[in-house]
């Protein structure tokens, strides 16, 4: 890949459409244009068009998703902006260096931001491989979402005005985000089918997991030799369970 990677934004599920059109324009402001939408609650929106100013191109061109899994597709690397603490760890960065590791990136980036009212979910937090926190005063901690857009998008435009990082040269560039996602849905399955997770304990086994491998990051062919030992062992589950059922009936 020639050149930094590929940045987009990702908003998900916005309440207000003044902050998409506020969004829009403090990304175009940047030099930034690829904006994400992922059920917003109302949109197009005059209101959206009115906060962007000149910005309206980058809202015509915004991409309206159902699912956030959509809005991620193809990408290589995901970070999230959140202000909570998570029980699970996960790289916790500053907005200068997650701009730097996004353009160091050997395929598309997505930053995540989530609603205004509560932010990323956990659902949504799990499918980052790091978490981006705007440093604030210790007494007031609370950003409106399109000020976290601009502070985003001006470190990632500064980090490509400077230069100051190049692209991962890997001949085999990590496993987008919808391929990780169909794993762990594979993964999850698998654990059920042979009795490792417990009921009340799932959540935070599935999640433990997730963050071992979006840490390893695994090329294509690593994930493809992992399905293939999880769809084994599945259908051994599966002829196991088969055979204790017949074993019942006799």
């Amino acid at each position: 890949m020639d050149g930094p990677a590929p940045i987009r934004f990702v908003l998900d599920h916005p309440s207000h459409p003044g902050n998409i059109g506020a969004a829009a324009r403090a990304m175009k402001v940047m030099g930034l244009s690829d904006l994400h939408l992922v059920a917003p609650a109302q949109f197009p929106s005059a209101e959206a068009t009115a906060r962007a100013s000149s910005a309206d191109d980058v809202l015509h061109r915004a991409s309206v998703h159902a699912a956030l899994d959509d809005a991620l597709a193809g990408c290589v690397w995901v970070i999230g902006t959140s202000h909570r603490a998570k029980h699970v760890e996960q790289p916790l960065l500053e907005p200068r260096e997650a701009a730097s590791r996004a353009l160091e990136q050997p395929g598309p980036v997505a930053v995540l931001f989530g609603c205004e009212r509560s932010g990323l979910d956990n659902a949504a937090m799990d499918r980052c491989h790091a978490l981006v926190q705007i440093p604030t005063g210790p007494d007031y901690t609370s950003l409106n979402l399109a000020q976290a857009v601009q502070i985003l998008a001006y470190e990632v435009h500064l980090a490509m005005r400077e230069g100051r990082v190049e692209p991962e040269r890997s001949a085999r560039p990590p496993a987008t985000a919808e391929r990780l996602a169909v794993f762990f849905q594979r993964l999850e399955a698998t654990l059920r089918a042979i009795r490792f997770s417990t009921p009340g304990q799932d959540e935070m086994l599935h999640r433990r997991l997730r963050r071992v491998f979006m840490r390893a990051r695994p090329d294509d062919d690593e994930l493809n030799m992992l399905n293939g030992m999880l769809s084994r062992t599945l259908a051994t589950a599966r002829h196991r369970d088969r055979n204790e059922r017949d074993a019942d009936r006799e």
